[in-house]
């Protein structure tokens, strides 16, 4: 039989953290489940040498007094009313009332020759390994790619250890510098993102340029760095590259809510107050577009308040919201990527890692479901989300849509009444 709540929060990021607090501090019983076995997210993963920051100290402490926490909880299948959910000890069932679809995002990465060596990872990820106890205390490191997330990776990573060689920011300066002078309207967001340059003071941060390939011998030991001069060489022991984040709609594309397409990337649609297509269904933060932590938590406490019928409540949170939000169209518009960035991988160039298929062995396939057939493109542990926002970034196929189970799971959970 399964366990009902009155409100289902998946995810435990800034949005969900918040939605569960708001629903909970208004009488609702509120579930909180996340696949990591420590709220906080990907943005407040548990630093094992610094542990997490005041806010997310906070906002972990305010959500899980009032909501009950469902950690190490891998989402399975879905339907309306119920999640199956795989965890240590077994399948289990998790039936609700109102849902939050909190479920964050994930890195964009785009191939290059080299990008499959070991010591080149997404920025998102090292970060995460880094915060998990794996070892970057005196290793070279480069920083590549785009957006204000580079300096928070820089800084975590330097904080840890790391001889940093230098950031390289995609973008251009004026561009750079453009954004830089419009955050005098955001003093909190600008005091945070100087805070950043003076820790990172002494590091080289170069705009208009990016890591064309990595070189290696088993591992990687330099990089080709494309510049405005030409192109430039490195040698590093690890690469970190982030070229933005995909919305994770996996969970809402299966249980039948719209999507919107008329971005870079699929994301959950909503109206006003938060509402999905399906009734009882809310969606929260990054899941309905990458809009950052500020925009989350609000939208979180929106969808947590609504969830539990304190519509009034919700809507005078709208204004904050819709501010936020423009500062995140702000954000997407100075860091567009170069379109370069897309013609980087070769034919000899992997694109899907789980199953090590090149981009040339893709040619002649029309769909991307005909590839998956012929070369097993997306038949890997990922289920397809590297591989698929790859070639649907690229401009191959679009990505395929989502189907039970989300990820690998034990035939035991699949067989569970």
């Amino acid at each position: 039989m399964a366990e009902r709540y009155d409100v289902l929060v998946c995810g435990a990021g800034p949005a969900g953290l918040a939605a569960a607090h708001a629903a909970a501090s208004h009488g609702a019983r509120v579930g909180l489940i996340d696949a990591q076995s420590r709220p906080g997210g990907q943005i407040w993963r548990h630093d094992l040498r610094f542990g997490a920051g005041r806010a997310a100290r906070r906002a972990i402490a305010a959500a899980t007094r009032g909501a009950q926490w469902l950690g190490g909880a891998q989402i399975v299948a879905a339907e309306p009313g119920e999640l199956l959910v795989e965890r240590a000890e077994g399948a289990a069932h998790l039936g609700y009332e109102r849902l939050v679809i909190a479920t964050g995002a994930r890195e964009l990465l785009l191939p290059f020759p080299g990008w499959t060596l070991p010591g080149v990872t997404g920025a998102g990820a090292l970060q995460a390994l880094v915060k998990q106890g794996w070892p970057i205390a005196g290793r070279r490191v480069v920083v590549a790619g785009t957006g204000p997330l580079l300096l928070a990776v820089a800084a975590g990573l330097r904080n840890h250890g790391a001889r940093l060689l230098v950031i390289l920011e995609q973008a251009p300066a004026p561009r750079v510098r453009r954004f830089a002078w419009g955050l005098a309207k955001t003093p909190r967001t600008a005091a945070q993102a100087l805070r950043l340059r003076l820790e990172l003071a002494g590091i080289p941060y170069r705009y208009g340029e990016f890591v064309e390939a990595a070189h290696g011998d088993g591992r990687l030991q330099s990089v080709s760095i494309r510049t405005p001069r030409g192109l430039a060489h490195l040698e590093c022991e690890q690469l970190a590259v982030g070229y933005g984040l995909v919305p994770n709609v996996e969970l809402a594309e299966l249980l039948g809510c719209r999507l919107d397409r008329s971005g870079p990337h699929a994301a959950v649609a909503t109206d006003a107050r938060l509402r999905t297509s399906l009734p009882g269904v809310y969606a929260a933060g990054e899941a309905r577009g990458v809009g950052g932590a500020a925009a989350a938590r609000i939208e979180g406490r929106i969808a947590g308040l609504g969830a539990c019928g304190q519509e009034a409540a919700a809507a005078r949170l709208a204004g904050a919201q819709r501010g936020a939000r423009r500062f995140a169209a702000r954000v997407a518009g100075c860091f567009s990527l170069d379109r370069r960035l897309y013609a980087l991988a070769t034919p000899e160039t992997i694109v899907c890692r789980c199953e090590d298929v090149p981009l040339g062995g893709l040619a002649g396939f029309d769909d991307g479901r005909a590839a998956k057939l012929a070369t097993r493109c997306g038949m890997g542990a990922c289920q397809g989300r590297i591989c698929g926002d790859i070639l649907a970034a690229l401009g191959r196929y679009a990505q395929p849509a989502a189907a039970a189970p989300l990820f690998p799971v034990q035939l035991s959970t699949l067989s569970d009444p």
